[in-house]
């Protein structure tokens, strides 16, 4: 079960807002207006007060429903909220420009603050990486932006060890090193390969650790069996290449084993998974992303 103690590590995903993820072919997947500001305020009643969006999710979708929810909310309460957006993903990125070019990080934050009716962003991350543009740009772009204090905070996403430490090493020292202050990165009972270098080395560069897709694309919620197709309107039967990998004997064994453990235990496999994320040590805040007022049930919440 989710902890009042656990609140301040959970994160609200709101990827599936106006789509799934940031491709343009999963538009007709995702949440659309009403159910994203219905969940919002569920997740506001039960305590959640940081959310995770990113200008690409649903074609900026994603930040305009965030920022429509933020924007009913009392200014107290706003005023402590958290909000991470991201930068770099290559579907927002225009052909014969690089996602993380000094201009595209400069345009796109400005648009993220406006579709977010925000001043300044709490946490910005650039997205993905970009082996073409060296990373001095989007750096300089960041600092830029601290400076200008359009940005409080900034983290690095979908990294490998060897991009958290040039990056670190990059930022140097004094304020914009100290505002380099993330790392998240998809953790999960089935993908641990961060548990070898990424996690461990998180706290000894000063970041915190963001786990997202803590369930497998819901591979860890039990709904799905080997040799059964998946349902339509699941994220599997969505994105087949995506988590088609996933789908291994050993990965069904291991799902088998969770399953049978928290029926022991009296909760549902999709509590039993986030548990064992949150209770991995160094993974410091989990994302998760409900879609439906239940699966907050489901999840362990209440």
């Amino acid at each position: 079960m989710i902890a009042a103690s656990d609140l301040p590590r959970m994160v609200f995903g709101c990827g599936n807002f106006g789509g799934m993820g940031s491709s343009p072919a999963m538009r007709s997947h995702g949440d659309a207006r009403e159910q994203a500001l219905a969940l919002l305020d569920y997740a506001r009643g039960l305590g959640i007060a940081r959310f995770d969006t990113a200008n690409t999710y649903g074609g900026g979708a994603s930040e305009r429903f965030l920022g429509e929810w933020l924007a009913r909310q009392d200014a107290g309460w706003r005023a402590g909220a958290h909000v991470a957006t991201k930068v770099g993903n290559p579907h927002g990125c225009p052909p014969g420009e690089r996602p993380l070019s000094r201009a595209q990080v400069a345009f796109h934050l400005d648009e993220s603050l406006r579709r977010l009716g925000l001043e300044r962003i709490g946490l910005y991350y650039l997205h993905e990486f970009d082996p073409a543009m060296p990373l001095e740009e989007p750096l300089g772009a960041l600092d830029r932006a601290l400076a200008a204090g359009k940005i409080a905070a900034f983290g690095v996403s979908n990294a490998s060890l060897g991009d958290v430490a040039a990056v670190a090493r990059l930022a140097g020292i004094g304020p914009f090193r100290a505002a380099f202050t993330h790392v998240q990165n998809e953790f999960s009972l089935l993908v641990q390969r961060d548990l070898a270098d990424v996690i461990p080395r998180a706290a000894e560069f000063g970041l915190a650790y963001a786990a997202f897709s803590p369930l497998a694309g819901g591979l860890l919620t039990g709904k799905y069996w080997p040799g059964e197709a998946a349902a339509s309107g699941t994220r599997l039967a969505a994105a087949p290449d995506h988590y088609g990998p996933l789908l291994t004997s050993q990965a069904f064994a291991a799902i088998d084993a969770l399953t049978r453990q928290a029926e022991a235990d009296g909760v549902t496999t999709a509590a039993a998974a986030l548990r064992f994320v949150l209770d991995t040590p160094g993974v410091t805040e989990l994302i998760v992303a409900p879609r439906t007022l239940g699966q907050f049930d489901a999840y362990g919440f209440g």
